[in-house]
C-alpha cells in the first residue's frame, strides 16, 4: 500500500513538472507577444508620466512578464480613488476656506503684515487646492535631536487628560517604543483614549505579541494599507508617510522622526540622527487632528468626526499667544489629485527673492521642482542644498547625487552631511517662510507617498530653523564642480543606472 502511494506520489509530481515545463515553454515561445500586450496595457490603460512609462517598458523589455508582476505590485494607481472622503467633513472645510479666502483676497486677514501680505497668494492656494486653513495663533518649538524629541514627547502623553493619537510610518518594537508603551498604558488606565495608527510597510516587524498586549490595555491600534499572506502587500508602493501626534487637541507633532533607535542615533550604520520636528501649540493642531482623523477613519473604519470632543473644544482652550504666528497644515498623497506638497515648495521657489535652503534626505526632483531650482541658482538667488554623505537606500541616494551635478552646474552650492545621517525634510526662503514635515524632495512624495508639511509664515520661526541648517554647514562638505567631477567611474555608473530607475524611486 506504502509503495503504491510512493508510485502515485511520483506520477503526480512528474505530472506536475510536466506541466509547469510546458507552460515555461509557451511562455518562452510567445513571449514577443505577450510582451506587446502587456505594453499596451501599460502604455494605453494608465495615464502616467511619459518617463515613468518608457522606465516599466524598459524593465518589461529586460525582464519579460515578471516586469508586469512588479509593474501590479508598484505600480497601482490610486490617484482616482478618493480614499478618504468624508463628505459632511470635507464640505464643512470648503466652505471654510471659501470664507477665509474671500478674507485674504479683499486684504482683510493683511493690514499690518507685510509678511503675510506678500505670501497671500500661496496661502490662497493652500486654501483652495487643499481646504489648509491658515491659523494664526500658534507657537512652534523645534527639535533636531531624538532623544530630546522623544523624551519631549514622553512628558506631554504622560500628562494627557483626554487623549493621545499617534500615527508615524515606522514603529519598531525596540527600546524606543518599550518606553513609550507603559506610559500609553498607565493614560489609558486613567480614562485617557489612546490610538496608535502606523504603516503596513513600515510597521510590518511589529510583533503580534505587543499588538496583542496594547489591545489587552484598552489602546486601540490600526495599521494603514495593512500586508496579507503574511507580510505580503500589493500596496507597498503607496506608504502612509506621516508622522503626527497630536495630546489633547492642544499640542501636535509633525516632522521626520520614527518609532525606532536609530532615531535616536543609536545604529551603528547610521551613527548621529540629524532630524528635525516641529511641537506646534495652538489653532494648527486642530490642522493636525483633522489630518489624523481621516486617515483614522480610513484605517479603522471609525468615524472620529461623529464625536466633537475631539474638534469643537480645541480652539477655545488654547491660549491667545503674543505674537501671530501663521501656520498651514498641507497634506497630499495619491487619494488627492493635487500635488499640493510640491505646489507649494514650486511658489516658494518662485517667490524666492535672496535664498533657498533645502534639507532633505532623497533629492530626486521632477522636471518642474528642478527647472525651477536652477532657474533660481542662475538668476542668483542662493540656492544651498543639504543631502546625507551615506545611503539608506542605495539607488535612491545615488540618483539624488546624479541630480546634484546638474544643481552645481546651474550654480547652485551643495552639502553632504558628514556628522552620521540626514533625516531632516525641509525648506527655508528668504529668512521669511519655512516648511516642514515628512516630505522629502523626491517623486516619490510628491506622488505616491501620503505626506504632510506645516507651511510656517513667521520670519523669526525661520529664522531659527536657517540657524539650525548654518551649523550644520560645519559639519558638512561642499560637493564643488571639482569634486563632483572627480567622482570614480563606478560612481558614474551607479548614478546612470538610478536616474534611469528615478521615475520610480
Amino acid at each position: 500500500m506504502v509503495q503504491v502511494m510512493f508510485v502515485q506520489g511520483l506520477e503526480t509530481a512528474g505530472w506536475l513538472i510536466g506541466q509547469a515545463i510546458g507552460i515555461w515553454n509557451w511562455l518562452i515561445d510567445n513571449i514577443l507577444f505577450i510582451n506587446m500586450f502587456l505594453s499596451i496595457v501599460i502604455v494605453f490603460f494608465q495615464r502616467r508620466d511619459p518617463k515613468a512609462v518608457w522606465t516599466w517598458l524598459l524593465i518589461l523589455y529586460f525582464i519579460p512578464v515578471f516586469g508586469f508582476f512588479f509593474y501590479l505590485i508598484f505600480a497601482q494607481d490610486y490617484r482616482k480613488s478618493k480614499m478618504f472622503r468624508v463628505k459632511e467633513v470635507e464640505d464643512r472645510l470648503r466652505y471654510s476656506a471659501k470664507g477665509q479666502e474671500q478674507f485674504i483676497k479683499n486684504s482683510s486677514f493683511y493690514l499690518d503684515d507685510p509678511l503675510e501680505k506678500d505670501y497671500a497668494d500661496l496661502a490662497c492656494y493652500n486654501l483652495e487646492e487643499g481646504g489648509a486653513v491658515l491659523s494664526l495663533n500658534n507657537q512652534v518649538e523645534i527639535f533636531t535631536d531624538g532623544k530630546k524629541k522623544f523624551g519631549d514627547l514622553c512628558q506631554e502623553m504622560a500628562k494627557a487628560k483626554r487623549f493621545i493619537h499617534i500615527q508615524y510610518y515606522i514603529i519598531r518594537d525596540d527600546e524606543l517604543f518599550a518606553s513609550m508603551v507603559p506610559i500609553l498604558k498607565e493614560r489609558q488606565s486613567q480614562g485617557v483614549e489612546v490610538r496608535i495608527l502606523y504603516d503596513g510597510m513600515g510597521g510590518r516587524f511589529l510583533p503580534k505579541r505587543r499588538l496583542k498586549e496594547l489591545n489587552q490595555a484598552g489602546i486601540q491600534v490600526a495599521c494603514f494599507f495593512p500586508p496579507f499572506l503574511g507580510r505580503l502587500n500589493l500596496r507597498v508602493n503607496y506608504r502612509n508617510h506621516r508622522k503626527i501626534v497630536v495630546i489633547d487637541g492642544h499640542i501636535g507633532y509633525v516632522g521626520g522622526f520614527n518609532v525606532g533607535r536609530e532615531y535616536l542615533g543609536l545604529s551603528s550604520k547610521f551613527g548621529y540622527w540629524r532630524d528635525t520636528h516641529l511641537k506646534l501649540y495652538g489653532d494648527a493642531v486642530i490642522s493636525l487632528q483633522i489630518r489624523f482623523a481621516l486617515d483614522w477613519n480610513y484605517a479603522k473604519k471609525e468615524n472620529l468626526f461623529l464625536d466633537s470632543r475631539y474638534f469643537a473644544d480645541c480652539s477655545n482652550s488654547h491660549p491667545v499667544f503674543p505674537q501671530r504666528l501663521g501656520i498651514q497644515i498641507i497634506a497630499s498623497g495619491p487619494d488627492s489629485p493635487q500635488r499640493q506638497i510640491r505646489d507649494n515648495y514650486l511658489r516658494l521657489f518662485h517667490k524666492a527673492r535672496h535664498h533657498i535652503y533645502i534639507q532633505t534626505p532623497y533629492f530626486i526632483p521632477d522636471d518642474a521642482v528642478l527647472s525651477a531650482l536652477k532657474i533660481a541658482a542662475s538668476s542668483g538667488v542662493d540656492v544651498r542644498l543639504m543631502i546625507p554623505c551615506k545611503p539608506d537606500h542605495p539607488f535612491v541616494y545615488w540618483a539624488t547625487y546624479s541630480y546634484v551635478g546638474e544643481m552645481i552646474s546651474a550654480g547652485a552650492r551643495c552639502f553632504t552631511y558628514e556628522n552620521g545621517f540626514l533625516h531632516a525634510k525641509g525648506v527655508m526662503v528668504d529668512s521669511r517662510v519655512s516648511c516642514y514635515g515628512t516630505a522629502n524632495m523626491d517623486i516619490r512624495s510628491f506622488e505616491l507617498n501620503f505626506e504632510v508639511n506645516a507651511t510656517i509664515y513667521d520670519e523669526e520661526t525661520t529664522q531659527r530653523l536657517e540657524a539650525a541648517f548654518l551649523n550644520d554647514l560645519n559639519v558638512c562638505r561642499e560637493v564643488t564642480k571639482e569634486v563632483y567631477a572627480a567622482r570614480p567611474l563606478g560612481v558614474r555608473m551607479k548614478e546612470q543606472v538610478s536616474r534611469l530607475l528615478s521615475p520610480l524611486l
